[in-house]
């Protein structure tokens, strides 16, 4: 396992007082290792994990060529003339039963969608297409050709190749997959489980009465509902005061139980409390020589400060104490970290956060030099394309601003001022919060 000397030594330009969101995100994808631990789970259970390993199909799916719709199978040589024709209904096929193994040239079947194609029948015409009396169909010219409407053996799936490849999550869809292939259970990743808290003499839990300078805690609740989205196995350990004893507790106790922690509050350059004092000595002396703890202020807005680092060999994200920067920083780092740690492979379509093409409706004010998420109402215009306008105050303790939006403008590092109409990117919440 490298340190976190070791990781910050070979990324170019490292400097953790002013790091790029990009660095952060290369700091990130060294310091987290998959988990190896896995089980095997029905599949009814299974929606939601990650696949531990690949899936290699026992079978084709379809098992044969059948049928694509209600209709008339036959020879498709019999329309090379592009005349109409005249063919005997020999017999019926329905899904699931045999069929007339040998037909004249002049016959057909009449075939239910699913239903298995016979040798030598190789093309459908749907039944809505021909008229049928008297034990006859007649097909008008040109309404098929060769080879239509029919599904091939293994189309979808051939045998002995990779249904699924290990990493991926299992969607709805991936888990139908696996059951078209008659499997019955599958090996994924164990759950990953995450230690949360918040740190802070001015937080209040729910039921405290309220007092002066006090806020209640938000962001135990947010977190929880992230991580909750991702599946993860979630450990709320509550609030934790600014107390070296109740800190230490916390933490020691995060490791022993957890794959990873998250933390909220006490990461700011000059905060007076012990939160960050209490990271560096559990991260120092639980992990020697691997590589303690690192705080950073990021090149990004919201959510500046951070705190990464390891106490024994479990990862440790110190996210900043406001609430929109807590949620903007959990998408952009924790997030992806997360599910590298849960086994799963970056290129899983499921989990790429796609960066919608949409104009701006506003002109912003924007600093080159650093990544800004803009919380915004993305909508369709009269001319069809994306429009996105901002929800108003952008302060990251607004938290009623992230409830409005259904979408982060994503302002990239170097870019300056935006106008009206310009292109922008948009992270959309869908699937995410």
């Amino acid at each position: 396992m490298q340190s976190l000397d070791d990781i910050a030594a070979q990324l170019q330009g490292y400097d953790p007082q002013a790091l790029s969101v990009d660095g952060v995100q290369a700091f990130l994808r060294s310091m987290v290792q998959p988990l190896r631990a896995t089980e095997t789970l029905p599949l009814v259970d299974a929606l939601g994990r990650v696949l531990a390993q690949d899936i290699v199909s026992p079978l084709d799916v379809p098992a044969h060529d059948n049928s694509a719709m209600d209709g008339y199978a036959l020879d498709g040589q019999a329309l090379h003339t592009g005349q109409p024709l005249t063919l005997q209904v020999a017999g019926t096929v329905l899904a699931g039963r045999p069929g007339v193994a040998t037909l004249g040239s002049d016959q057909c079947l009449k075939v239910m969608t699913g239903a298995v194609l016979p040798a030598g029948l190789d093309t459908v015409v749907p039944q809505e297409l021909v008229r049928a009396e008297g034990g006859q169909i007649h097909i008008p010219a040109g309404c098929v050709r060769r080879g239509d409407n029919r599904r091939l053996r293994g189309e979808d799936v051939a045998q002995g190749s990779v249904a699924l490849q290990g990493g991926r999550v299992l969607t709805p869809a991936c888990v139908g997959l696996v059951a078209s292939l008659g499997l019955a259970q599958v090996t994924v990743v164990r759950r990953l489980r995450v230690a949360y808290f918040s740190t802070g003499d001015e937080i209040l839990s729910l039921g405290d009465a309220p007092r002066e300078g006090a806020v209640y805690d938000s962001n135990r609740y947010t977190v929880r509902g992230m991580l909750h989205n991702m599946g993860m196995d979630c450990l709320d350990l509550g609030v934790v005061p600014d107390d070296p004893q109740a800190l230490e507790k916390a933490f020691r106790q995060a490791a022993e139980r957890a794959d990873a922690i998250v933390t909220s509050g006490g990461v700011s350059v000059g905060e007076a409390d012990h939160t960050k004092a209490m990271m560096r000595q559990l991260a120092h002396s639980d992990s020697p020589g691997e590589g303690g703890v690192a705080f950073w202020r990021i090149a990004m807005r919201p959510g500046r400060p951070m705190a990464v680092g390891r106490i024994g060999k479990v990862p440790l994200f110190g996210l900043p104490g406001n609430p929109v920067a807590v949620m903007v920083t959990f998408l952009a780092f924790v997030r992806p970290a997360l599910w590298r740690m849960a086994g799963a492979v970056e290129d899983d379509p499921h989990l790429q956060i796609p960066l919608l093409q949409a104009r701006s409706s506003e002109a912003i004010r924007k600093k080159a030099g650093r990544t800004e998420y803009q919380r915004v109402r993305v909508s369709v215009g009269a001319d069809g394309c994306l429009y996105v306008q901002t929800t108003g105050q952008q302060g990251s303790g607004v938290l009623s601003s992230m409830v409005q939006a259904n979408g982060l403008m994503v302002l990239e590092h170097a870019r300056g001022d935006v106008a009206v109409g310009d292109t922008v990117e948009v992270m959309m919440f869908a699937g995410l919060l």
